[in-house]
């Protein structure tokens, strides 16, 4: 909403209707496009609410006519004039003032530009390395803008959200100490403090706990978090996320929070969220997807095939089986007809993803079978391949035999590289629950148990005997929710008792005197009487970018960094000098 009072202006340029014909107003922006017809000058003046036509006149513009005819484009102007209905068969639809111009009385240059490094228009190809360079220059085109002004409505539709289910807005610290909660930290030197250093959160994880035992009960932040990881497209070293916690509530309660607050929020973007949102487990969803963020905008899902090759001649496949493996596959519709050169080229995307092969069976449309190892299948077998997965002509089988978790895994990235590859079609917005996960995992690299989550995931009651002797069999209180494949947010209950934060702790490979060291003043917290909490954090930008329909987080974010980390705009990161780093008590190598 625009407010005359505090503006040089009267009226703003998106703003102007039928209603405003006849006024007088005065306009600020810059000139989008300017066309010199000869006897008049027309002028596109945009501003951050969109674009209304100036048409300048030499009889009714005066001395603004002259200047027209030296203002170009992105020029900042100050114009006055009265609003009128265009002539007949002038009137532009795809404008939202297009029915209106502006004949104006009078101009004034605010500011000259120079030529811009690119054009201000939504359907530019510039390298988006220039276009970072010039962030500012880009955030005037529209569809930037866009995303910003969509970011706004959102956040300010969480806080009201939230705030009318009771939960404050509480800001946590920036400078805190490091601990391990999955990435790498960034760290920063501290001047007083010779030798030792504070880490940039990468979650308010911590405090947000303290927080309820210090009994603030429902409490949110627009959070800005840091970690120093590989970038990709929907990541950034810097990020912000909607961060929330709640005591003394269940899995359900938390969950059914989120749908309502999710609810109002989709429905500021124009999205009808319908609710309750669908659930499935952790294991269902790999099994099924091969992913814990599964896409369900399209089907291609994966299938048992243990039990066709139960007793194959195949060596490959009775070896898996022999050694507790498994066989699966998933029917890549619209494939069959590819060359053999195209179908081999998938058995490096399936190598990348960590199988020791691809197995395949083309069913060609005029009904030839093609497949490497379709020789050691029995009739009975491919019979039941073929119904086992539905096959029909112009089908291609892809199956990977191998241990369970890497068969899932490796299917899920080709099932996703196939819908790619194939242009299966995913429209709407397919949002659902992920719960049940395993409280732990095995680094095998680290040779010790890893904390599928964070190491404050309170494990499922009934499963606490089992912390010790069968850990990786523990599920725990723990929700992922998963909007059209990519994880939007994720959370979990909490332990509330010192002791069983110890046990996990010590599963974790922290010693009695590593956990205090790290976790002492959280470990003495939960005894000074914890109430039971849960909570979720939302990945603000990861949202923006889905309902935005972009395919980078970049595009909803005012400054972002490049993939490598830096900033064209501001050359950051960058050298710092031999004073500042003997101010903080450190050396160049």
């Amino acid at each position: 909403m625009f407010d005359a009072r505090y503006s040089i202006r009267t009226h703003i340029a998106g703003s102007l209707g039928v209603d405003n014909v006849g006024e007088t107003v005065t306009l600020a922006g810059w000139i989008h496009r300017r066309r010199d017809h000869g006897g008049l000058i027309f002028a596109d003046l945009r501003d951050r609410s969109g674009l209304v036509q100036c048409v300048f006149d030499p009889d009714a513009s005066g001395e603004a006519f002259v200047l027209a005819e030296r203002v170009r484009p992105e020029w900042v102007v100050l114009v006055t004039g009265t609003v009128r209905r265009r002539p007949e068969g002038t009137v532009n639809p795809n404008l939202a003032t297009g029915e209106l111009e502006v004949i104006i009385a009078s101009a004034e240059v605010l500011n000259a530009s120079e030529t811009p490094p690119f054009e201000i228009d939504s359907a530019i190809e510039t390298d988006e390395t220039l276009r970072l360079k010039y962030r500012y220059i880009d955030l005037r085109r529209p569809e930037v803008l866009d995303s910003l002004l969509l970011r706004d409505r959102v956040t300010q539709r969480f806080r009201k959200s939230l705030e009318h289910r009771g939960f404050i807005e509480v800001e946590t610290p920036i400078l805190g100490r490091s601990t391990p909660e999955g990435a790498r930290d960034f760290i920063v030197p501290s001047r007083l403090s010779p030798g030792e250093f504070y880490a940039l959160p990468q979650s308010p994880q911590l405090f947000k706990q303290l927080l309820m035992v210090g009994g603030v009960e429902r409490y949110y932040q627009i959070a800005r978090c840091f970690r120093d990881e590989d970038l990709r497209a929907d990541r950034q070293p810097e990020f912000t996320q909607v961060d929330i916690e709640m005591s003394f509530v269940t899995q359900e309660d938390v969950l059914s929070m989120m749908e309502d607050v999710m609810h109002e929020v989709m429905r500021e973007a124009g999205i009808d969220l319908v609710t309750p949102l669908r659930r499935i487990t952790y294991a269902d969803a790999m099994d099924r997807f091969g992913s814990d963020r599964p896409d369900l905008r399209f089907g291609m899902e994966l299938s048992c095939l243990t039990s066709v090759f139960a007793d194959s001649e195949f060596k490959v496949f009775a070896g898996t089986l022999a050694a507790g493996g498994r066989i699966k596959g998933i029917n890549a519709k619209g494939a069959g007809d590819w060359s053999r050169g195209k179908i081999d080229a998938l058995n490096q995307v399936a190598l990348d993803a960590g199988a020791k092969g691809l197995a395949w069976v083309a069913f060609n449309s005029d009904g030839e079978v093609r497949s490497p190892i379709a020789k050691f299948f029995t009739d009975a077998e491919m019979t039941a391949l073929k119904t086992t997965l539905e096959v029909e002509p112009g089908d291609l089988v892809l199956m990977v035999a191998d241990a369970h978790d890497i068969a899932n895994e490796v299917l899920g990235v080709m099932r996703l590289h196939m819908a790619e590859q194939l242009g299966v079609v995913r429209e709407g917005f397919e949002t659902l629950w992920v719960v049940d996960f395993p409280l732990l995992k095995w680094d095998a690299e680290e040779k010790r148990y890893a904390a599928n989550h964070h190491p404050f995931t309170r494990p499922f009651d009934e499963h606490l005997d089992w912390l010790e002797e069968r850990p990786l069999e523990v599920l725990s209180y723990s929700y992922d929710l998963v909007m059209n494949g990519l994880e939007i947010g994720g959370g979990t209950l909490r332990v509330h008792d010192a002791g069983l934060q110890r046990r996990i702790l010590g599963m974790l490979g922290h010693d009695e005197a590593q956990a205090e060291e790290q976790f002492g003043f959280l470990l003495e917290a939960l005894s000074l009487g914890a109430p039971p909490h849960g909570g979720i954090a939302l990945g603000l930008d990861r949202l923006i970018m889905v309902l935005a329909g972009k395919s980078s987080i970049r595009d909803v974010i005012a400054f972002p960094k490049t993939s490598s980390g830096s900033c064209p705009l501001t050359g950051a990161p960058g050298d710092v000098s031999a004073r500042q780093l003997r101010e903080v008590h450190l050396k160049r190598d």
